[in-house]
């Protein structure tokens, strides 16, 4: 198995093999409770007018997501995963747009297959590769807004790159680095109210859970657990 580390959009297009699209802070550690919660599908969209559109001709549809990092005026919820952690979304389809995850998945049309990537699914995100055995995995660290590098992201592919190595990272200390950095003190900052530190507390929350999560391209593209 060829691992391959790619960051920003520009690796998202350049992603070939299984490609694994990592958004810690929020929308793939968000994707995660939303599912373990009890939706149906993820439909991950990278308009906010694609967004509401759909939710205009489904009127059961809850859309969730962020532009710059705050909630759009119209979603359902925001990109909190703290948020949507108190939410029952038993049978429901959840539209999801993003500014660095989702569009990373849109980005990647050169990979076989599309995993996303965060800490809450890493350990089963592994499993499921290691079950597959691809030639090549390209682990994509998305950052902000898919153009500039974040400490989550580059250690969550550092992350999951040593465990399909066999070896056994420090994630405490890799937490402890994330939250020394702005990136993750955001969260704790009073002023910066759509960054909410259990947002911080559900993102570092290791392997929490069982599942992993991939995109079927369909149509239409949707995220289901694997």
């Amino acid at each position: 198995m060829e691992i391959k580390r790619l960051s920003l959009m520009e690796g998202a297009r350049k992603a070939t093999g299984t490609a694994v699209i990592i958004d810690v802070f929020r929308a793939f550690t968000t994707a995660a409770y939303v599912m373990a919660n009890g939706a149906e599908t993820i439909l991950p969209v990278g308009g906010v007018e694609e967004a509401l559109e759909l939710r205009r001709r489904h009127p059961d549809w809850l859309v969730t997501g962020e532009v710059h990092g705050h909630k759009v005026p119209g979603f359902d919820y925001g990109n909190s995963p703290d948020e949507v952690s108190r939410v029952d979304f038993t049978g429901r389809a959840v539209v999801q747009r993003t500014s660095s995850g989702v569009q990373g998945i849109l980005a990647a049309s050169g990979a076989d297959e599309v995993l996303l990537g965060s800490f809450v699914i890493a350990e089963a995100t592994v499993e499921y590769m290691k079950r597959r055995d691809p030639g090549v995995v390209s682990l994509v660290a998305m950052g902000w807004e898919g153009e500039f590098e974040a400490i989550e992201d580059e250690l969550c592919a550092e992350y999951l790159e040593a465990r399909l190595r066999g070896e056994r990272p420090d994630f405490p200390d890799m937490a402890r680095r994330i939250r020394a950095d702005a990136q993750g003190a955001k969260f704790f900052d009073p002023a910066q109210t759509s960054f909410r530190e259990g947002d911080f507390h559900a993102a570092m929350s290791l392997d929490r859970f069982p599942f992993a999560l991939r995109v079927d391209r369909g149509p239409p593209m949707r995220v289901e657990r694997a």
